[in-house]
């Protein structure tokens, strides 16, 4: 923990314990790629970022970037206080329980993959328990660095630091100075070497460097002693009674007697400055790590017929759907693994729609692709695994029969396994008056929109009584099949400025019309696109005499040149 003054003495030094590491932490970003603009112009600094948080009734800051520190700013101060000292913010929503929940996955990756004993600590770090483990990454040092490369990669900003308690990993991650780094050879620094570089000394207790510090065994002591106390996780009022006392450091704190301390503060502080230290043990509670699902069945001979998988897969699917319910999930992705004598296993994989356990839909769409496996000489062993699983609780009967909607969660599981995933989609509505940005994808199965919130009586949107206008008009059909970008027409014969085309040629192949409707004119989103402002389109519904329904338009009104060159476009067809 935190200290400073006298170092503690040497005999007071614990020289056993597990190795601990702490100091995960995140902060807000704000920091982009160099680069210049296409005029050569160098491309302006981003903005310092800060995230705020609404406390009691004014907004704080929850966290700053390195930029918005280095201007003074930090978490717990006013928003207000901070745009006064940085006119110029990028300030942003603070997400707690997004960030929360970040947390909780980070430490569940990290049992899975650095060591089995992981904590949260706080809101922005974890503990890791690295006793038994760090020799497989070769070294704490190493294993350390790499933790941060990691996190580096996906965005997170970090600072580990490996001692002998967690009390002192905590506090060295977030207070201690890192050591300077080793000098290097000037072949390796592209450079000469400076010589104050060359000639400093470095603190024996420390080895890293940015980002990383490893405290030596048994020296956690001495380099709690500098830190102030609020490395030690005290309450403020400790804290600040600490300060009028004229005690700083922990270094000053760990030379007064504890009784005394103990009548003053409580048990709380000699319990922390002993757990810091290593006298009095801190355990951890370690994330729990969800165990994968999977049901395993052996055979003594060894199955070749397609009548032999489907028996056994009959009896394995109701134990994967009882293992589902327990854990109170429902499958979204299920693997087949059919291990043969020859060790070449075969992987069959089912997708869905939505979690599920209805074990017929499950061994349905398994069987379905049974002719997928090869068996070769035989096959030993079959399992099913849950690769992706969602949380599936108890769903609420509609008032009546009548209002139940169908479910196509079948439908589009089948579709899906058959034709791929990517293959399905369905069309949502956009508020646009250009076609081709009108519609947009949306996954098979996307939940709808919910509803708007219910308004206060005595609010003033209330008195808005229009009725809220769906995207797509009525009055004005669109074709069923509409072509992602237009195409071209050629041989054009038409009268200007408003008549509909008399024939045209599209994709090699002459059409002469026979009827027609229109114009339906769009106008460009001149507040989207600065080059729409004066684009014209001019929409016709035609009719070729094979009795082909197409959507035509010409680019421009006829009458200004600066409304389109009067080309036509094929857009889309009617049935």
């Amino acid at each position: 923990m935190p200290g400073s003054t006298p170092p503690l003495g040497r005999q007071d030094a614990v020289t056993g314990g597990p190795r601990h590491k702490a100091g995960v932490t995140k902060q807000a970003g704000g920091m982009t790629k160099d680069g210049v603009t296409k005029d050569g112009m160098a491309k302006p600094p981003p903005l310092p970022r800060i995230t705020s948080l609404q406390s009691g009734n004014k907004l704080v800051i929850a966290a700053a970037c390195p930029a918005a520190r280095a201007l003074g700013l930090a978490p717990g101060m006013a928003v207000t206080q901070a745009r006064a000292l940085v006119p110029e913010l990028d300030i942003r929503p603070a997400d707690p329980d997004g960030d929360r929940a970040a947390l909780l996955r980070l430490a569940t990756l990290a049992a899975r993959r650095w060591c089995p004993v992981v904590m949260a600590s706080g809101e922005d770090g974890l503990f890791l328990d690295i006793s038994g483990v760090a020799h497989l990454f070769g070294g704490e040092a190493r294993m350390a660095r790499r933790i941060v490369r990691i996190l580096a990669r996906l965005g997170f900003t970090a600072r580990v630091a490996v001692a002998d308690t967690p009390g002192a990993a905590w506090a060295l991650a977030r207070f201690a100075v890192s050591p300077a780094p080793p000098p290097r050879h000037p072949r390796e620094s592209g450079g000469p070497a400076s010589s104050s570089k060359v000639g400093q000394k470095r603190d024996p207790r420390f080895r890293g460097d940015d980002g990383v510090l490893v405290c030596a065994p048994a020296a956690h002591i001495d380099a709690l002693g500098p830190l102030p106390t609020r490395a030690l996780r005290l309450d403020s009022r400790a804290i600040e009674l600490l300060k009028r006392l004229g005690i700083e450091t922990i270094g000053q704190l760990a030379t007064l007697p504890r009784a005394p301390l103990a009548r003053r503060f409580g048990g709380a502080l000699v319990a922390r400055l002993d757990q810091a230290t290593g006298r009095l043990p801190e355990p951890l509670d370690p994330v729990p790590v969800p165990e994968p699902i999977g049901v395993v069945q052996r055979f003594a001979e060894p199955i070749a017929t397609a009548e032999a998988i489907e028996h056994w897969l009959g009896q394995l699917m109701p134990r994967l759907v009882t293992a589902l319910g327990e854990a109170g999930l429902g499958a979204r992705a299920v693997e087949l693994v059919a291990d043969r004598i020859d060790g070449v296993p075969q992987r069959l994989r089912i997708g869905l729609a939505r979690p599920t356990r209805d074990g017929a839909h499950l061994l349905r769409l398994t069987l379905r692709r049974i002719e997928e496996i090869a068996p070769g000489y035989g096959i030993d062993a079959l399992a099913l695994h849950v690769r992706r699983a969602d949380p599936l609780g108890a769903e609420a009967f509609a008032e009546t029969l009548e209002d139940q909607a169908p479910d196509l969660a079948p439908l589009i599981d089948t579709l899906a396994n058959r034709i791929g995933s990517h293959a399905l989609w369905r069309t949502v509505p956009v508020e646009s008056d250009v076609p081709e940005r009108s519609i947009a994808a949306a996954p098979p199965l996307d939940p709808p929109e919910r509803a708007a919130a219910k308004l206060k009586p005595d609010d003033v949107r209330q008195l808005d009584r229009s009725v809220v206008l769906h995207p797509w008009d009525s009055r004005w059909p669109r074709p069923v099949r509409l072509l992602h970008r237009p195409e071209l027409l050629d041989h054009v014969l038409a009268e200007m400025p408003d008549q509909p085309p008399k024939r045209f040629t599209w994709r090699g192949m002459a059409h002469r019309v026979v009827r027609a409707d229109g114009p339906e004119r769009i106008l460009g989103e001149w507040w989207k696109r600065g080059t729409e402002r004066h684009s014209v389109r001019d929409y016709f519904q035609v009719e070729d005499e094979a009795g082909h329904r197409f959507w035509l338009f010409r680019r421009g009104d006829g009458e200004r040149g600066e409304t389109g060159d009067l080309a036509w476009f094929m857009h889309g067809s009617f049935g």
